[in-house]
């Protein structure tokens, strides 16, 4: 596949920011030739059991953001994530900036929209977010030009976003000796997130990849970065030529043993919003448990 916004000499700064209640990684990546940034896959805390929000994630994203003296021109959303929650909204609010994610969002919102048993109010046309990503749109950030390639598997919204020489997964592929993320929630499906991770691998050797949630498998230290050469050697689930039939077999084995998320009911209801919580008809922040709807 030809990508014709690809330019590995444009080598944006990436930091990544790990949260241990969720094994996210979230990414400020910062613009070599100007103050420009953007973050990408931002975490906002939640006691679930208290029914209590904070926002010591965000506000470290907030402060490194202020303390350099950048611009925040995105707040990128790779999928819409069912193991956390978003702190778009939040970081929008203190720093501004485009909340950007997948078109296919609105696939998402009324599947979703369903199963919370949402009402007319709640909107399924994807306009709680700045901009809907199709397959190869583009964006800039300073003078650095973004791309999105569409990677439906995991779910039908997902995105990889390629930024001069690096590319960030959000679920679709992990570190090499993890493999690749599930693809059983509603709306995912193992055979195209096989070919959604083969797209993603013409991508150059020499590319740079981020991935989205890192869980140090056999004790070793949490990481997120690889490339794409390693990922098309080493991975897993996909390297070294396994076919599409053999990581259907495989994958649709191994989601039947997984436990849901912890965080799946208040992600999904946060996160379909562009990160804004739900409301009660009297105003207040409430979330629903829908039963036996998953």
């Amino acid at each position: 596949m030809a990508f014709a916004t690809l330019n590995l000499s444009v080598k944006p700064e990436v930091e990544g920011f790990f949260d241990e209640v969720s094994n996210t990684i979230c990414y400020l990546v910062k613009d070599p030739t100007s103050n420009a940034c953007a973050i990408l896959d931002s975490v906002l805390d939640i006691d679930y059991a208290a029914g209590r929000i904070t926002y010591e994630s965000a506000d470290r994203l907030i402060a490194e953001i202020q303390e350099h003296q950048l611009t925040l021109e995105w707040i990128i959303e790779t999928h819409v994530h069912a193991d956390h929650l978003s702190a778009a909204p939040y970081i929008q609010q203190k720093l501004g900036g485009k909340i950007g994610v997948g078109a296919r969002i609105k696939e998402i919102q009324h599947t979703f929209g369903k199963i919370f048993n949402e009402g007319t109010e709640f909107q399924r046309d994807g306009s709680q977010f700045d901009a809907l990503f199709e397959d190869g749109d583009t964006y800039t950030i300073g003078n650095m030009t973004a791309f999105v390639i569409a990677t439906p598997g995991h779910t039908p919204a997902c995105m990889v976003h390629v930024i001069g020489n690096a590319a960030f997964a959000g679920d679709t592929l992990f570190m090499p000796d993890s493999g690749s993320a599930r693809s059983d929630f509603p709306g995912g499906d193992a055979g195209q997130l096989y070919d959604s991770i083969q797209k993603v691998l013409t991508l150059p050797d020499e590319m740079r990849l981020f991935i989205c949630h890192d869980y140090g498998p056999d004790g070793r230290a949490i990481a997120w970065e690889s490339t794409i050469g390693e990922q098309r050697t080493d991975n897993i689930h996909v390297g070294s030529g396994q076919t599409r039939e053999e990581f259907i077999q495989f994958r649709t084995q191994r989601d039947a043993q997984l436990a849901m998320p912890k965080l799946i009911i208040p992600s999904l209801q946060v996160n379909m919003r562009a990160g804004e919580i739900p409301r009660d008809e009297n105003g207040a922040p409430m979330l629903k448990v829908p039963i036996n709807g998953l």
